[in-house]
């Protein structure tokens, strides 16, 4: 069983599908832990971001190799871990770049579907239900406001001890949602036949619960 789970940058997607996999006994897939391997590795090796072709081709070089655990997404380079470097301020604010080539994406997709190919997957993105598995059996689409994402965003940051002003992250935010959904190359569109979430005013286990509700409907 395939459960797929979209939406912008912010809305709850990420703890809510790892918390939703570990509920259900599914292995989680963090589709955008792939793109941002991509961004630091293009960042580091100074590959100009703004060449799919180029990077398409660096990303076809490499072996990545990603692992999720109960509370984090391990993800390897061939044989280096990046898990902490790709969630630098660096690599959050060029993601979407990368992600915007539609040679990055095709890369991405063979190796989403090659991971996910037997076994019960929860998978989120911002083209999972849409592009990657659109006859996936339940499909999800997570929104909420724009002050709800960016304080959630500024919360996250303080926890790890990076200090943020929440306009700039709120600007930012802002930003991918318009390049997210502005790119030719699988926009972050609702999916067809998704469930759609409002996640502004609901805590991350309400989250979990109306997706496993949604499961359970499928399987009565």
């Amino acid at each position: 069983m395939k459960i797929t789970i979209d939406g912008p940058a912010g809305s709850g997607k990420s703890t809510t599908a790892r918390l939703v996999a570990n509920r259900l006994g599914f292995t989680y897939l963090d589709t955008g832990a792939m793109y941002r391997a991509v961004t630091w590795l293009a960042i580091e090796s100074g590959f100009d971001l703004q060449d799919g072709n180029a990077l398409a081709q660096l990303a076809r070089q490499k072996t990545f190799r990603i692992e999720s655990q109960p509370d984090l997404t391990r993800i390897w380079i061939d044989v280096k871990e990046i898990t902490q470097e790709i969630r630098s301020i660096a690599v959050t604010k060029k993601v979407s770049i990368v992600a915007g080539h539609p040679q990055v994406r095709d890369e991405m997709v063979r190796l989403q579907r090659k991971i996910a190919a037997e076994g019960n997957f929860v998978v989120e993105g911002r083209d999972i239900g849409s592009v990657v598995f659109p006859e996936a059996e339940l499909k999800i689409f997570m929104q909420a406001s724009l002050d709800a994402r960016a304080r959630r965003r500024h919360l996250e940051l303080q926890k790890k001890g990076v200090e943020s002003a929440i306009e700039e992250i709120k600007h930012d935010i802002a930003r991918r949602d318009e390049l997210d959904s502005g790119r030719t190359a699988s926009p972050l569109i609702m999916p067809t036949g998704a469930v759609v979430i409002d996640t502004t005013a609901l805590t991350i286990d309400e989250q979990v619960d109306r997706i496993v509700a949604e499961v359970t409907k499928i399987r009565e």
